[in-house]
């Protein structure tokens, strides 16, 4: 089995559409969180949302190509195109049919979706658009980029809901360690800041409605968190065998060394009690990459914000972890950038790749009251400067799918 690598990492997101950005805001705790703007929110319980602002597709793609795709495949393209280029990945000199895209999204062209059926209900069936279905469609964000890089390889869209783009990079990492790839483009993208979705979330009472005070409105591990705040965006990494990496003289920011997937089979929508299937993809990665689960250094929880799965995550994690589970810190992200379902795990890879990179945690913010079941070192509301050897990614979806991903600082 071949060593796999990160070489390059590009996001779109509530607060940067580029990783400079994104990163820098990350080490200052900024959130991304405000009132919705995208569409009339008055009559919702839930105002508050993580929108991508002053984002323009078209420093990555045609003006008329990008008419026929959904928002999310804008992203996708975007945070693709930026990881390309940060890899410093000549695509001329790639051979083209061991390279690979694999984009998950949860939800895919919703926006698209509702504009096509609003045409559909006021003018007929006539009216609906050609390019209503390749722009929906979940895959597409994969297909796009992959015509825009000229991959040949292994191409699909995985939807595992908030577990897709963990799912990915999990995907790829056992695709190039196989040598199936020499390349992947691995990531996520969303793009369900609409009404219908909203609706629907609203009406599942699993937002927030900390309308009042929007930039608090995201406080995961907090007693006093009343949902998750929806946002939007995407990641991708570029992932590399360490063998092609070194020969073309590519900086390697971190590599990959364990995956897990498991599934609660328990319930839609609510985590397993105590977590049990978060922990066993824990746990698999932890085995998956050989260490002592005491090795890791850094958790990126799912960490919604949200009641059970707060809870059940803390659990989970002193399952897997025993005593050490004190002494790791413990942060959510998703606090500044509002949870983008199918491309959080994405995003929160490239927390993970970049906080080994410049030894630095990141922090929980908003966290004001201690809740006693979520009683671990959860980095409240500032930073640390500290080395990070392992990096833990977890991501938890609805249908009880589970996704942890395991990052080390590179040593050649």
């Amino acid at each position: 089995m071949r060593r796999v690598v990160i070489t390059g990492v590009g996001a779109v997101t509530p607060i940067g559409n580029d990783v400079k950005t994104f990163w820098e805001n990350i080490k200052k705790g900024v959130s991304g969180v405000d009132i919705v703007t995208r569409f009339d929110i008055s009559d919702y319980n839930c105002k508050v949302g993580a929108e991508v602002k002053d984002f323009s597709v078209e420093e990555f793609c045609d003006r008329k190509e990008a008419k026929r795709m959904d928002r999310y495949t804008h992203y996708a393209i975007a945070a693709s195109m930026m990881a390309v280029n940060d890899a410093g990945l000549d695509l001329e000199k790639v051979d083209s049919e061991k390279m690979g895209v694999i984009i998950g999204s949860g939800i895919g062209g919703m926006e698209t979706f509702e504009a096509q059926a609003k045409i559909m209900g006021e003018k007929g069936p006539g009216r609906v658009s050609p390019f209503f279905i390749p722009m929906m469609i979940s895959n597409m964000a994969a297909g796009q980029v992959a015509i825009k890089t000229g991959a040949k390889g292994v191409n699909y869209g995985v939807v595992s809901a908030c577990a897709s783009s963990s799912n990915a990079i999990g995907d790829a990492f056992r695709l190039i360690a196989a040598g199936d790839a020499d390349v992947i483009i691995a990531g996520g993208a969303e793009a369900a800041i609409t009404p219908l979705s909203y609706a629907g979330f609203c009406s599942m009472k699993a937002l927030a409605t900390n309308n009042e005070e929007p930039k608090k409105a995201s406080c995961p591990f907090t007693k006093s968190r009343s949902g998750f705040v929806m946002g939007e965006g995407a990641g991708s990494l570029i992932m590399e065998s360490l063998e092609h990496a070194k020969a073309r003289g590519a900086n390697i920011i971190a590599e990959i060394v364990g995956y897990g997937a498991t599934d609660d089979a328990h319930h839609v929508t609510a985590p397993a009690p105590d977590g049990e299937g978060g922990a066993r993809a824990m746990a698999l990665a932890v085995k998956n990459a050989g260490i002592d689960p005491s090795e890791v250094s850094y958790i990126n929880a799912h960490g919604t914000s949200t009641e059970y799965n707060d809870k059940y995550e803390t659990a989970a994690i002193k399952t897997v972890f025993g005593d050490s589970a004190y002494n790791i810190p413990v942060s959510s992200t998703k606090s500044m950038t509002g949870h983008l379902l199918g491309a959080a795990g994405a995003v929160e890879a490239i927390v993970c790749v970049l906080a080994i990179r410049d030894s630095f945690i990141p922090a929980t913010i908003n966290y004001d009251e201690k809740d006693p079941e979520c009683d671990l070192d959860y980095v409240p509301n500032e930073g640390r400067n500290k080395e990070v050897r392992y990096a833990l990614s977890n991501s938890l979806g609805f249908g009880g799918h589970n996704a942890s991903l395991l990052f080390k600082k590179y040593e050649d």
